[in-house]
């Protein structure tokens, strides 16, 4: 039995040496290991639309927060803050918690627990921000400051108030609070579920504001003299001219002219629709608040008037011959 020991001891060492291979390839293999063993800081990404102070939000008077603790499910709680800044903690009592963020409060409320539990871990989440609305403003039905409920996105908020009014732009701009020095321009498509990357995260103290879409205006021998709304892509007198229904019967198309509101003063460009029409000349393109006038032909409207009279006398003589 002596004989064999040598033996089983050189065995136990192959086995120990192999284990130490094992867990040297393992630890090899593990990414970013040897950089937080080292202490250096992995660089974390960045979520898309985040702004840089999101993760910064304090809690404040009458946000709804959620309290788990590690391992002891009875002491969750959900509680809304008070008027005073307080939440309720299991065991601990009221404490004061406005001005916070989730993280100190969770370090604040770990402490305190500290008298009751061994080690705590607090995990504290803000279900919501309810101090800390966002501003909607401009062209929507009903503006107003919006309670931010959890992690919503820009068409929640646009929803929230009402939708868009028809006089709404199809560009908005969205001031995050923590960086309210650099807005951010929004161009919204035609249809929302074109371009989902338009949906832009938003966070409390954060204001939205629609702008309002400029306008030109047709009037004069069109069949719906109004104004037309001039889409982020600007828009040409032909295009203003179709959506204001197209020229009337007695439209002159070589008198047509575009008055302009320039910082000397109104201009007045007289315009060849006739020619326009007929691709003999360029499209024009318009600009806010430029007003495309079309006026009628008074050899037109007397052409009318006379076969007005014509097809009237013809219409008697008919009935009149009917025995």
């Amino acid at each position: 039995m002596l004989g064999k020991a040598p033996a089983v001891i050189l065995f136990s060492i192959a086995c120990c040496t192999a284990s130490v291979k094992v867990r040297a390839q393992d630890a090899s293999t593990t990414p970013n290991t040897g950089a937080q063993s080292q202490g250096q800081d992995v660089q974390q990404p960045t979520l898309p639309n985040t702004p840089a102070g999101a993760s910064q939000l304090t809690i404040g008077a009458g946000d709804l927060v959620e309290m788990t603790v590690y391992n002891i499910p009875e002491l969750t709680t959900k509680t809304r803050v008070s008027s005073k800044g307080d939440m309720y903690c299991p065991l601990v009592g009221y404490m004061h918690v406005a001005g916070l963020t989730a993280e100190e409060a969770q370090t604040a409320i770990e402490d305190r627990l500290g008298s009751f539990v061994k080690n705590p871990h607090v995990t504290l989440f803000v279900l919501e921000y309810a101090s800390q609305g966002a501003a909607v403003l401009g062209e929507v039905a009903k503006p107003g400051i919006y309670p931010v409920l959890g992690r919503q996105h820009l068409f929640d908020l646009i929803s929230a108030a009402g939708g868009l009014t028809d006089k709404a732009g199809r560009s908005l701009t969205v001031t995050h609070r923590s960086d309210s020095s650099n807005p951010v321009t929004v161009e919204l498509p035609r249809n929302l579920e074109d371009n989902s990357e338009t949906n832009v995260a938003v966070y409390p103290g954060d204001t939205i504001i629609v702008r309002k879409a400029d306008i030109v205006y047709v009037v004069g021998d069109v069949l719906r003299p109004s104004g037309v709304l001039m889409d982020s892509g600007g828009l040409t007198v032909l295009q203003a001219l179709a959506l204001a229904g197209g020229t009337g019967r007695t439209a002159k198309l070589t008198g047509a002219r575009i008055l302009r509101k320039e910082p000397t003063g109104m201009t007045e460009k007289q315009i060849d629709l006739k020619k326009m029409l007929q691709a003999k000349v360029p499209d024009l393109p318009m600009e806010a608040n430029d007003i495309l006038i079309v006026p009628s032909s008074s050899g037109k409207i007397l052409a009318g008037r006379t076969l007005e009279a014509a097809l009237q006398a013809a219409t008697l003589v008919s009935v009149a011959a009917i025995p």
